[in-house]
């Protein structure tokens, strides 16, 4: 066969023309290949390591090993999954919490641990998605050092479970057999952050050994950390030109009107300073025993736990500018810039303090028992039977809020600024203020696993294998909220008794004035007061899924030329039983499914180390949790009659996925790789507004059901400006319920490269580089929510045009150090925008984190590592035309120095 050659300087001065990195191979200088370069480096090793996976692999994948994750900076999985190309994530109190995969979000991502299906859940400020109610994976739950290695799939094979569009990513922990020997290695580390100004604490270790002649093995690991955040920046929960929500008049006494400029131009609605304070920990263990009772059968059992724990401060200083008691507000000066009301210096306003605090906990528990036996040389199978549980919990979620009206304020938005907010002098005097509310909105959510799969394998010759399996998976979540019976502020309080004062540093102004929110739920017993059930954020999903899959592995030669792949066929029906509260009582509504879905993946080696990939395949990805829940409201706001519903019997979004892949292999420890891909989407789930009439709305429901919703429409009415004539239950209503609308095309690319600088002199080849671009375009059809016709087409809500990732790393004896990029460019939250505005979304990202050590000797090392080096900010913005600021926090650099010892 002919073998891949490439001249490394031809090829480092044509990498300058490539959006990240360089490649090369180690020859000599008139070109020939000389021999492989031995790895010495840990990292460099396990890099080394993830390249062999990505080669070697059936079906597309890109990993990371376990030194890699190791040697990275990072606070948790989330972050270690971000320099895999095409994976972007998202963050919460300065984390990565979620990840999208090729422009596709964490509900169309699946997640694997030691090959069965897992959610793991967390809690998170409003403005970064709150509690998880969805079927996307929160990696902040867990520590990046529990496990030895991360895969992520990007395409599929009739072997891999249904329910994923973007990709299944499969996360493995350390296991005895994994190392053959005693293993013994603990780490602490401390952690410094400059904006909290806290140091934290964090330690690791494993210890693994095997016995009896290599068929037993046992393996413990234990991970512990803290971390402190201070999370701040200004806020405006939106923007507004609604007419009600108007000024008052001019500082002359001229009245605005609602044909004024400054009416129509769009004002922030609550212009805020934020200021947050995290605590988290994270506990993490893992517990793995191996047998080999026989050579030709293999037993392990896995348990992980993970424990996250977070307390969060949220402290509001703001202006309420989004209601009628604007009327009153007067105009001193103004600005608009676009159609933007982006300055104004304003008299008689209304001002809030807020002081909130959650207290949340994430449980996680998985058992799994894998069993490999070979009946024969050419026949072996595998069972697997696993069992997972995430319960999240925010019992604690309190708020007080206090106001003070007549006060003086000024926002200033111009020329780019992020929020420069001046209160006045009376906002700082306890006399201006009146306590208003007392929250206390617990929470919860629970997911269930539990999953068997058995399959066999036939090696029926040299050539050719069929695989074949079963599996049945059993998927529990059910989510609560609930609400104190009365929010109002407790009767004969006297504030100045309960006034605090915060000094958050921002703005101009000094220390706030608060109100002490702990101290008034304890002596006013506010927690006794009683609750209702929020109907919205209580319901329960039940999904029972049996399948089974057929798949013929070959691996030949065309000729000279090497070809491998797969072609499989996968089945699947789902029974889905989904609850909601209606009615005041909870309510089951089931559905069934099922499908076939293809799958084909082919490699061919048309000349030695280069790997061309051909993928097809077809999948699904189910609907959301919050859409299929078995619930209806009624509502009469203003003019508004409205009956919104949800959908427990929308279909899974299905779409087919096209890949096709280059890769050249220059050694063990370079290569090249582009992959274009495609995906089309036939369907996705929005929101269908229609009008009916009302009883035609409801025909559906029981009569016990119809009688109560017909109460609630009358009830509602009568305590509206509409009249009973115009007003009924034989009225015209608004239906607003979740569809399967019209999907789209998601297509792009992906460049990665990676190379030690060997074939380089001196100093320079000890250094070396790994690097991603991924380029994703995806456009789809909003509907009008009206008509249910084709509103407007635009991009993929949470898709980033460009993702990309570079690190640059040195190894030298005893001393390495590495520099990592990851970027994210823009991309869309909310494609149709609420309060007017044509859009919402976050601007873009480029975290920067390093690291270095220095081996003392065989067992001691040094370490230093630098998270969020440019202080990236999470910078979020609504409508398309003026980006308006909507919300807006940093979190500091963070600094961590360790030591590990290794045995």
């Amino acid at each position: 066969m002919r073998k891949f050659q490439i001249n490394p300087l031809v090829l480092a001065m044509a990498v300058t023309a490539l959006p990240l990195g360089a490649m090369a191979q180690s020859q000599s200088s008139n070109g020939d290949v000389v021999e492989e370069v031995l790895v010495t480096g840990s990292y460099r090793a396990s890099l080394a390591s993830a390249l062999d996976t990505k080669r070697n692999s059936a079906n597309a994948v890109d990993s990371i090993k376990a030194e890699d994750i190791a040697d990275f900076p990072d606070n948790n999985l989330a972050e270690s999954l971000q320099r895999i190309p095409g994976v972007a994530i998202t963050r919460s109190g300065g984390e990565g919490r979620a990840i999208s995969v090729r422009g596709l979000g964490p509900d169309y991502t699946r997640v694997r641990i030691n090959g069965v299906e897992a959610i793991s859940t967390t809690g998170g400020t409003d403005a970064t998605g709150g509690t998880n109610r969805t079927r996307g994976f929160d990696f902040n739950t867990f520590s990046s050092d529990l496990f030895s290695s991360l895969t992520v799939n990007k395409t599929a094979m009739a072997s891999i479970e249904e329910g994923s569009l973007g990709a299944t990513v499969d996360l493995k922990t350390a296991q005895p057999f994994d190392y053959n020997d005693f293993v013994f290695t603990a780490s602490a580390q401390a952690g410094y952050n400059e904006l909290s100004e806290e140091t934290d604490p964090a330690a690791s270790f494993l210890i693994s050994n095997v016995f009896a002649d290599g068929k037993l093995g046992a393996l413990f690991s234990l991970s512990y950390s803290e971390r402190t955040v201070r999370d701040e920046g200004s806020s405006t929960v939106r923007w507004s030109n609604a007419a009600n929500q108007r000024f008052g008049s001019f500082s002359d006494g001229t009245p605005i009107l609602a044909t004024d400029n400054i009416t129509t131009a769009f004002h922030p609605r609550i212009p805020r300073y934020d200021s947050f304070n995290h605590e988290i920990s994270r506990l993490g263990a893992s517990l793995s025993l191996q047998a080999r009772p026989t050579d030709t059968t293999e037993v392990s059992l896995d348990v992980l736990y993970a424990k996250h724990e977070a307390n969060r401060q949220e402290v509001f200083w703001e202006a309420s500018m989004n209601g009628t008691q604007n009327n009153s507000v007067v105009v001193n000066d103004y600005e608009i810039q676009g159609n933007s009301l982006v300055y104004a210096d304003l008299s008689n306003v209304r001002l809030l303090a807020e002081n909130r605090y959650d207290e949340m906990t994430t449980d996680f528990h998985q058992i799994t028992l894998n069993v490999k036996q070979d009946f024969t040389d050419q026949l072996k199978g595998n069972l697997v039977i696993g069992s997972v549980k995430s319960d999240f919990d925010n019992p604690l979620q309190n708020t007080a809020i206090m106001r003070a009206d007549g006060m003086d304020f000024s926002y200033d938005f111009r020329d780019g600024k992020k929020g420069n907010f001046v209160f006045g002098d009376t906002a700082y005097n306890a006399s201006s203020w009146t306590l208003t509310e007392m929250r206390q909105r617990p929470q919860a959510s629970v997911n269930e696993y539990q999953n068997v799969l058995a399959d066999i394998a036939y090696e029926i010759n040299d050539v050719l294998t069929l695989k074949a399996g079963v599996n049945y998976k059993k998927f529990e979540f059910s989510t609560t909220e609930r609400r104190l019976a009365s929010e109002a502020a407790p009767a004969g309080i006297n504030l100045n008794d309960y006034l605090l004062t915060y000094d958050s540093g921002l703005g101009s102004g000094g220390a706030w004035l608060i109100p002490d929110r702990g101290a008034i739920a304890t002596d006013f017993d506010i927690f006794s007061r009683g609750y209702n059930i929020q109907a919205s954020n209580t319901y329960e999903t039940k999904e029972e899924t049996t399948g089974g899959f057929i798949q013929l592995d070959f691996n030949s030669s065309i000729g000279e030329t090497p070809v491998r792949g797969n072609i499989g066929l996968r089945q699947f029906s789902t029974e889905q039983s989904t609850s909601g509260v209606l009615a005041g009582s909870q309510v089951w509504v089931d559905h069934k499914y099922d499908d076939v879905l293809p799958a084909a993946n082919l490699s061919i080696e048309p000349i030695e180390d280069v790997i061309i990939r051909l993928a097809y395949s077809e999948g699904i990805a189910r609907a959301g949790l919050g859409s299929i829940k078995a619930d209806t409201s009624v509502s009469v706001a203003g003019t508004n009659m409205s009956v919104t519903g949800s959908n427990p019997f929308l279909e899974p979004t299905k779409a087919k996925s096209y890949d096709v892949g280059v890769e050249m292999y220059f050694d063990n420890e370079s290569a090249l790789a582009m992959t274009l891909f495609r995906k089309d989407l036939e369907s996705q789930v929005q929101s269908y507004r229609a009008t009916r009439n009302f009883q035609d709305i409801i025909a559906g429901f029981s009569p016990e059901q119809q009688a109560s919703l017909s109460q609630q429409a009358t009830t509602q009415c009568a305590a509206s400006s509409l009249s009973t004539a115009d007003c009924n239950t034989n009225a015209v209503w608004n239906y607003t319920v979740p569809v399967n609308s019209p999907g789209g095309d998601i297509y792009g690319f992906e460049l990665s490269y990676q190379t030690p600088f060997t074939f380089l002199p001196g100093f320079w080849q000890d250094f070396g580089f790994i690097g991603s671009f991924t380029y994703v375009k995806g456009q789809i059809a909003y509907l009008d929510p009206n008509t249910g016709n084709v509103e407007f087409v635009s991009d993929l809500e949470n898709m980033s045009v460009n993702t990309s990732s570079a690190t640059l790393y040195y190894e030298k004896d005893a001393f390495q150090a590495r520099i990592s990029l990851a970027s994210r460019s823009g991309y869309l939250t909310n494609a149709r925008g609420r309060d007017g505005n044509s859009a919402e979304g976050t601007h873009s990202t480029h975290n920067v984190d390093a690291s270095a050590s220095y081996q003392l000797n065989d067992n001691w090392r040094f370490t230093f590592e630098a998270l969020n080096l440019t202080n990236e900010a999470d910078d979020q913005w609504v409508d398309s035309n003026d980006y308006r600021l909507s919300y807006y926090h940093e979190t500091g650099r963070q600094y961590y120095l360790g030591v590990q010892y290794k045995y």
